[in-house]
């Protein structure tokens, strides 16, 4: 039989048993506090009002009229008792200097010794004390009768018993406990309300579950690789992730700060402040290319926005590489049906008996494409760039558009740098070729002219040169208010397309800064755009000099 563990209490009802814990010992504290307090307050004031009975009496000319005859008692006995009617004291007793009672609220004790202190009554002098005589313990007071020469002829004892005083004294306590019972009350209300409300924020988990929450929530925080971005309400940081940091490029303490102040292009700082949610957009930022995905926090009101963010940078460059070989393939099979036809063209011609022009006519081909493959390589040795520009002139051919290496090209196989991946060259330059054409197409003479080639200078004692990337075209040209939102996210003066538009130049600079490089436009020569880059190669001073014109 399995034996049910009792759950611990939730941090709530924790709170709430603490909070009335501590409300009934500050009130029981107050309480005790108050009782002690007031029961010596209420010695101290039966003190007094014994003393001022007793001093009353011991002063009055009946009094002492009184003690000079045969019988004093009675005339004092029936005084005795109007006084204590009169000022609420529980006895007073006149006596002679022996002790010798004259008056008594008993009367069966008139004539006997007065119990208690006189001592100090017979020396002159008035004085209090808490003391046990025939009716109980009692607060009194003893003071003497003085004649008109001084002489004592008498003493006065007046007292209130110290059971009426802790009647008194029980009253007022009793009406406190009522008081702090409705403060308890009360404070146990407010208590539950409070709680009823954490409870529901904290959904009934108790201490060590929070606690343990929190130390998921952190190593979760820290092992995605993803962005994680929480904004409040007013857009300020809430929270951000270690991925979440390096995808933004952001550093230093950021919680707290408006996104608007991170720094962030335009376009991105948008869709973060965007009331509406955003699903797998794709923005750059300095170094990488992200997909936002955000959601609004609402719960009755807007409380934030929560946005991941995911690194798509190689999976973007991936994209751009596979729609070159899409359309390498376009390309080549257009190039095959081509020479589909000239291959029947000659077999014709050597069916026809005419075998001699058969063999002109496929030389000159022959002739042809291995002039371009030579004009190509021979300008730009580097494979990876003589690949693409092979395969963009053939891309280009087939959208009507003529693309040439201008003859001021020079790029050896080696001499980029580790430093310069090939794929980030394909981004650039094939990304410029893909617009260059774009623009190109349709228009007079429709050209791209593509420069390749070497800067040299020295700096700092190293031989310092610049790759340099010239792209032409034949176009429309840029419009001067435009020249540096071109290369924005989402900019693009073309139609939209199933695949969005504005990317390519965006990657382009974004792959450029990243190398420290430059990129500008301008109007062509000839009318167009032209469009350079310039990337930073260093070698050694001891090295061969690199080939290369100046573009």
């Amino acid at each position: 039989m399995r034996i049910p563990v009792p759950r611990p209490r939730s941090l709530a009802g924790q709170l709430f048993a603490m909070q009335a814990v501590l409300i009934a010992v500050l009130v029981a504290g107050y309480a005790l506090f108050t009782y002690v307090s007031d029961r010596s307050q209420a010695e101290e004031a039966a003190s007094r009002q014994a003393s001022a009975v007793a001093r009353s009496v011991a002063d009055s000319p009946s009094v002492r009229e009184a003690i000079g005859t045969p019988d004093p008692t009675a005339e004092l006995q029936p005084y005795a008792l109007r006084i204590m009617r009169d000022t609420e004291v529980d006895f007073v007793t006149i006596m002679n200097p022996a002790g010798i009672r004259w008056t008594h609220p008993d009367e069966k004790q008139i004539g006997r010794h007065f119990i208690g202190n006189i001592a100090r009554a017979l020396k002159g002098e008035t004085f209090t004390e808490t003391y046990t005589g025939t009716l109980g313990p009692s607060v009194r007071a003893v003071t003497p009768v003085e004649d008109d020469d001084g002489s004592i002829i008498g003493l006065v004892s007046a007292g209130i018993r110290v059971e009426a005083i802790t009647k008194r004294v029980q009253d007022q306590v009793t009406a406190l406990f009522s008081v702090a019972a409705g403060a308890l009350a009360l404070g146990a209300v407010g208590t539950y309300v409070v709680n009823a409300r954490l409870r529901r924020h904290t959904h009934g988990m108790n201490a060590s579950e929070l606690s343990r929450m929190h130390d998921y929530h952190q190593a979760a925080l820290h092992a995605v690789r993803e962005g994680l971005l929480m904004l409040d309400g007013q857009y300020r940081v809430a929270l951000i992730n270690d991925g979440g940091r390096e995808l933004l490029g952001v550093s230093g303490e950021v919680v707290g700060r408006s996104v608007a102040d991170l720094g962030l292009p335009a376009p991105l700082t948008g869709a973060l402040l965007s009331s509406e949610p955003r699903v797998d957009e794709v923005h750059l930022t300095a170094d990488r290319v992200v997909a936002v995905n955000t959601s609004p926090v609402s719960g009755g009101e807007r409380r934030g926005t929560v946005a991941t963010l995911r690194d798509v940078t190689e999976l973007q460059s991936l994209m751009g590489e596979l729609d070159s070989e899409r359309g390498f393939t376009q390309a080549l099979r257009s190039q095959a049906h081509e020479a589909a036809n000239r291959l029947h063209t000659v077999v014709s011609l050597i069916e026809l008996g005419r075998a001699d022009e058969a063999v002109d006519f496929a030389t000159a081909e022959l002739e042809l494409a291995q002039a371009l493959t030579d004009q190509v390589v021979a300008a730009v040795s580097e494979p990876v760039l003589a690949a693409l520009l092979l395969g963009k002139t053939a891309q280009a051919n087939e959208r009507g558009v003529e693309l040439v290496v201008s003859q001021g090209s020079g790029l050896d196989d080696g001499l980029l740098p580790e430093s310069l991946p090939a794929r980030d060259l394909v981004t650039i330059l094939g990304n410029l070729i893909d617009n260059a054409v774009d623009a190109a197409q349709g228009s007079m003479r429709a050209r791209v002219t593509v420069t390749a080639c070497t800067e040299h200078g020295v700096r700092d004692g190293e031989a310092a040169g610049e790759l340099v990337l010239r792209v032409t075209d034949t176009g429309a040209g840029v419009d001067p208010a435009h020249m540096e939102q071109v290369f924005e996210r989402g900019f693009s003066t073309k139609p939209s397309g199933p695949g969005g538009r504005g990317l390519g130049l965006a990657l382009v600079r974004q792959a450029v800064h990243r190398h420290g490089g430059t990129l500008s436009v301008a109007e062509a020569e000839g009318g167009g755009a032209e469009f350079v880059v310039r990337l930073l190669l260093r070698t050694t001073v001891a090295a061969a000099p690199v080939s290369g014109g100046k573009g």
